[in-house]
């Protein structure tokens, strides 16, 4: 008998090394089956795909904003104000019974770059209401800085406030124009009034700096609030701390892209984004015992982290910050096409997080090792269209939580054309315990200790 399971790990070593050197280089473990080892690998894939119940909310063939007469609508779409066409949204959020949607200006012809949508749905397509109202969005052509010009993310805190990153620019990919300064604007949810407008300093602000995400952390109490805002193509965090009023950056060189990740090839495309760091997730990790900092480079295939306090420091970063850089640690890798844009995390600590290359979400149970065997896919579907480039993710606060998710097909609206007579944009829920029900990343799949498992996989940082 040991003689046969002698053979069979031999076999099943060499079959994955041939299937790497085919070019197979997706990465998954090999499972022997051994005493008292009760795991069934064949229906945990089945009953992943089953459970994962992805809800379509809201699709759209091109997007429409919900203008106060017809006559107006005419009107924007005749002077340029609203050009169909160059509308897609990107960043997702929600609170109660409204979700928000970033439209940023990558294009001429944007009316109004964050909006509002009901929930629960009345239509499948509806059309976009400005938020908080019409006048609070400016004209790229006449730019007022007071005003939002190009919201690209949004987060919403416990104390009922959404904080959006207003990075300033219009056309990004075309002719990037900084016609704003780079500025934090909060609102309260409740009267939907504007509580802060915060320009980051001109010091914080590099050439060709684009701020594309936003993260909050709240303290003991709603004034002590922190929001981190990350220079994607600057490589950098800006830290706004609301009771100072005030902002530092903070630097390292795990925030820079990765040369090999950079490439893509997604929808017959090819293209290169050197897009530093991007997704970011705040929880408690048990391991050192206070709360961290997640976070990415979109152009990465690994996740790292950092003591939230140590960013919180401001005393840190205004002098010399190498003897810091030892505390942003790689926890690590995803594997081979594991891009991944943003993240989010639940009360119980699954992180989420979106799979650009692979038009799919993954998940951790923050609980364990970040290392590919416990990492969880959910979608999968072979000729499935559901999912065409996740772009934003976010875990809603109800206390039955969910996972939302924006695809948006972004390399094609960016590098081809779309056609709009299908579908391109849609926003999809799942409910977060019956997504992760039967995977890897429910905490309460628990193993027997007495159990042995054995796993052939590529350990981080050799090859993909």
């Amino acid at each position: 008998m040991m003689q046969l399971r002698t053979i069979f790990n031999i076999i099943t070593q060499l079959i994955f090394l041939l299937k790497t050197l085919n070019g197979n280089l997706s990465v998954q473990p090999v499972f022997q089956t051994l005493d008292g080892y009760e795991y069934t690998p064949h229906s945990f894939s089945q009953n992943l795909q089953s459970e994962s119940q992805l809800e379509i909310v809201y699709e759209w063939k091109y997007l429409d904003f919900l203008y106060s007469t017809f006559v107006q609508r005419q009107q924007s779409i005749l002077n340029g104000d609203f050009v169909p066409k160059n509308n897609l949204p990107l960043g997702i959020d929600v609170h109660n019974n409204r979700l928000f949607v970033t439209t940023p200006r990558w294009k001429n012809g944007v009316p109004a770059s964050l909006g509002t949508l009901p929930f629960p749905p009345k239509e499948s397509s509806p059309a976009i209401k400005p938020y908080p109202n019409w006048e609070a969005h400016g004209n790229p052509n006449n730019p007022d800085c007071s005003k939002l010009m190009s919201v690209y993310r949004t987060a919403v805190d416990r104390c009922n406030r959404i904080w959006l990153i207003d990075s300033g620019i219009v056309n990004a990919t075309i002719n990037l124009n900084q016609i704003c300064p780079p500025k934090i604007v909060v609102y309260d949810l409740k009267s939907d009034e504007l509580i802060v407008r915060y320009n980051l300093e001109a010091s914080h602000v590099k050439q060709d700096s684009l701020h594309s995400n936003i993260v909050v952390d709240i303290g003991e109490d709603c004034d002590d609030a922190h929001a981190i805002v990350s220079d994607v193509w600057r490589f950098g965090l800006v830290v706004y701390s609301l009771s100072k009023n005030r902002s530092w950056r903070v630097t390292n060189y795990n925030f820079y892209p990765d040369p090999v990740a950079s490439d893509f090839n997604v929808y017959g495309l090819n293209f290169q984004w050197l897009d530093g760091v991007f997704g970011m997730s705040i929880y408690y990790n048990r391991e050192i015992m206070e709360r961290v900092l997640y976070f990415h480079p979109m152009a990465s295939f690994k996740e790292f982290m950092v003591p939230i306090n140590l960013l919180l420091n401001e005393s840190v970063w205004q002098t010399n910050t190498q003897e810091y850089a030892k505390y942003f640690i790689p926890i690590g890798d995803r594997g081979y096409n594991s891009q991944s844009s943003t993240t989010g995390v639940t009360r119980n600590g699954i992180m989420f997080f979106t799979q650009v290359h692979q038009d799919d979400i993954g998940c951790w149970d923050t609980s364990k090792p970040y290392t590919r065997a416990h990492l969880g896919k959910f979608h999968n579907l072979e000729n499935s269209n559901l999912i065409q480039f996740p772009n934003d993710l976010k875990v809603d606060k109800e206390k039955d939580q969910n996972v939302w998710l924006i695809s948006n097909r972004l390399p094609i609206f960016l590098y081809s054309n779309l056609d709009y007579g299908e579908v391109n944009f849609r926003i999809l829920k799942a409910n977060v315990n019956k997504i992760i029900r039967n995977s890897v990343c429910n905490p309460d799949n628990n193993y027997n200790n007495t159990s042995k498992s054995a796993f052939v996989l590529i350990e981080e940082g050799q090859c993909y």
